[in-house]
């Protein structure tokens, strides 16, 4: 069996848990810049408004009180997700973490194990310890157990078993709402007459693979019970790694650019050490600004001396290529940048005979910068790069809740 544990609303959920004024209330997690709505609590969701309605439409009511809304708070909710999956690495025999607020797990195995009973302790230690709310789900696949995930977020007790025989509830699953399947293959499905995950389940393999191919064919095998053993390892090193942000305004300057190309580096940089993984270049890029969305994009590839992680020699190498992203007069909505080819620093490699000899002190600056603001705060020692002003380009949070997990100046105060 696999279950998967799921935070209910989890963005709403981990504000919940440090401003009770908001539970029992309608309230939304907006997206970057205050956009639209990325996360609704169930009374938010009974009003009727939709997933990604803009902030905008909705102002009105928050003025007169009928909506609460919080800006993305992203350094509480990794933390928080921390928490949950530190959990669940000490109740499972083995944890996968698929996004921020899901994971699949192996529950313990043997003679007399009840998957509720353990389901039921597992939410409600998550619960006590954490104060986030979850779904679980248990399933012989990973398919079926988004599904039965579902259904127990549904249920009173947030618990949900799949029975043996699932047809009934694969009857009434739309194809289109599996795990894997999606509304781009819609109308594909249909002419094949496949309408429910039952259908799905059911069709034969060499129609399945006419609509989605192999992929299509392993979600499908997995409805029928059989695990395709494609266990992803969500640890696992990434290909490439990046970092990008919409800006809070247009920005129109050189000065902007570079200083938001600094800060996106220094971010992605740190994700590169966590790793423990070195870049042998990386794209940076720009997007100009369109009123209706979208935007070009002027694109530079940058080559490092050799593999690094440093910050300073990143900047360094990608000083002379940021002018050329600057057209004056433009109006640009974004910058970003990705590194890649990554490998390992332990990893052996062919040296330039003649190059100057590696200098690896650079690594161990910022690891203890790593440190530091890992402790103290993000982004309390930073690089001059990344601009010691305003920074109007950064990223609006009007509505930004306290990071009362992560940060001393900030934590809850209980008089």
């Amino acid at each position: 069996m696999i279950g998967l544990v799921d935070g209910n609303n989890f963005f709403v959920s981990c504000e919940r848990v440090f401003n009770r004024r908001l539970v029992g209330r309608p309230v939304a997690v907006l997206s970057n810049n205050d956009g639209c709505c990325v996360s609704r609590s169930n009374e938010f969701k009974a009003l009727g408004i939709a997933m990604g309605t803009p902030y905008y439409q909705l102002r009105n009511r928050e003025k007169s009180g009928e909506l609460d809304f919080c800006s993305s708070n992203y350094e509480l909710y990794g933390d928080m997700s921390r928490r949950i999956i530190s959990i669940l690495r000490d109740e499972a025999l083995d944890v996968e973490q698929y996004s921020i607020d899901e994971a699949f797990i192996h529950p313990p195995v043997g003679e007399g194990i009840d998957l509720v009973e353990y389901g039921k302790r597992l939410r409600a230690r998550i619960l006590r310890w954490v104060g986030i709310p979850c779904g679980v789900g248990f399933a012989p696949t990973k398919t079926l157990a988004k599904i039965a995930n579902h259904i127990g977020k549904k249920h009173p007790g947030g618990i949900f078993l799949l029975p043996d025989d699932p047809t009934e509830i694969l009857a009434s699953l739309p194809a289109d709402e599996v795990w894997g399947v999606g509304h781009r293959l819609t109308a594909k499905l249909r002419a094949e007459q496949i309408f429910t995950a039952k259908d799905l389940r059911d069709a034969p393999d060499a129609v399945i693979r006419s609509v989605g191919g192999v992929t299509l064919l392993r979600t499908a095998t997995e409805l029928r019970g059989i695990s395709c053993g494609e266990d992803r390892d969500y640890d696992a090193d990434p290909d490439s790694v990046s970092c990008s942000r919409s800006f809070g305004e247009p920005v129109t300057t050189l000065d902007g650019i570079s200083e938001s190309l600094a800060s996106f580096t220094a971010q992605a940089a740190a994700k590169l050490r966590r790793h423990g993984m070195l870049a042998a270049g990386c794209n940076i890029y720009a997007q100009i600004f369109r009123s209706g969305g979208g935007g070009d994009c002027i694109v530079r590839t940058v080559m490092f001396p050799e593999p690094t992680d440093a910050t300073n020699a990143m900047l360094d190498a990608m000083r002379p290529e940021v002018p050329a992203l600057f057209l004056p007069g433009t109006r640009y909505r974004k910058t970003g940048v990705v590194f890649f080819g990554l490998e390992k620093v332990s990893s052996a490699r062919q040296m330039d005979l003649f190059a100057p000899p590696r200098i690896s002190e650079a690594s161990s600056l910022y690891k203890a910068i790593d440190a530091i603001n890992a402790r103290y705060g993000k982004g309390k020692v930073f690089s001059a790069s990344e601009g010691i002003g305003e920074r109007p380009w950064k990223m609006k949070r009007a509505k930004l809740s306290k990071r009362a997990s992560t940060r001393w100046d900030e934590l809850m105060v209980v008089r």
